[in-house]
């Protein structure tokens, strides 16, 4: 793998809540997307008390190129696991929480009512916490999206990952369309949860081509927006095209405020729920303005 540029350095934090949080997501037999997803931001984020929880087991049923997440034949679901995340964020004290989950194309709705349960239990533990979740396409079934609009997270993230050409090689199993229908889902059925996707540079996307994906997100109503630097997880994943510089993202966030995305964090390290918090908070006090 080619070494990595200077304006990207993962950081390593000994004196931060890491082993708390370490001990407590162990103890609880809980996933996060930190630790599956091999996050360069784990210590960042452990270091300052939060975590993106990651529901529906750790066995994700789709082998998308991109990812370091395990792909295979999933567990049997996990009923007690919603209860289990709401008793950490609770004794995390946490105001704000992200839940994700691995694609679980082998369930009917596709784990659906499983991310409704994490929502509810959330909100019965701390009635005031936000909740984002960061949900799969759930095989473009409109009921499943139903199911989780309903249960009334603050914010439905769905990353499209990458631009239109490259979907088929990053995301073989998922469909540029498809993840523009969940958006456009979430703004028709639900105007007070706000919509939210991802893209990462540096897979071979030309400037014209991210252009067009952020107008396409824009469209299917996404207000806010995570663009980062994609880090291949092992050689046996997509090779990186490019490092992008930081000017270069700055330059996106720019852009894509400019265009119209309500808040942009864009960054080398930035991820979907890197300070998810601070990027709704950011939306907010613009709207305010």
């Amino acid at each position: 793998m080619p070494r990595l540029p200077p304006w990207i350095r993962l950081q390593m934090r000994a004196d931060s809540q890491f082993a708390e949080v370490d001990t407590l997501v162990n103890r609880m037999l809980l996933n996060t997307v930190c630790q599956d997803a091999k996050c360069p931001n784990i210590h960042e984020c452990w270091g300052r008390g939060t975590a993106t929880f990651m529901i529906l087991g750790e066995t994700c049923t789709r082998a998308c190129t991109f990812c370091a997440v395990n792909s295979g034949r999933p567990a049997l679901l996990d009923l007690d696991e919603p209860r289990r995340v709401a008793e950490a964020a609770a004794r995390m004290n946490l105001t704000y929480v992200v839940v994700t989950s691995v694609a679980r194309d082998d369930l009917p709705d596709g784990g659906a009512r499983l991310f409704a349960d994490t929502i509810l239990a959330l909100r019965e533990a701390k009635p005031d916490i936000g909740v984002e979740v960061l949900i799969p396409d759930f095989g473009g079934n409109e009921r499943s999206m139903e199911i989780v609009l309903d249960a009334r997270p603050d914010v439905l993230n769905h990353n499209v990952e990458t631009v239109r050409r490259l979907q088929s090689v990053i995301r073989p199993q998922a469909a540029y369309g498809r993840t523009l229908a969940v958006l456009q889902a979430a703004a028709r059925r639900s105007p007070g949860v706000v919509a939210k996707s991802g893209i990462m540079l540096g897979l071979g996307e030309t400037e014209i081509e991210i252009e067009e994906t952020l107008r396409d997100l824009l469209e299917a109503g996404c207000e806010l927006l995570t663009m980062g630097q994609y880090l291949r997880p092992t050689r046996h994943h997509a090779q990186v095209d490019r490092f992008v510089e930081p000017a270069e993202f700055d330059a996106w966030a720019r852009r894509g405020e400019e265009m119209g995305f309500k808040a942009v964090a864009s960054g080398p390290m930035v991820r979907s729920s890197y300070k998810a918090d601070q990027l709704l908070l950011s939306a907010r006090m613009a709207a305010a303005i």
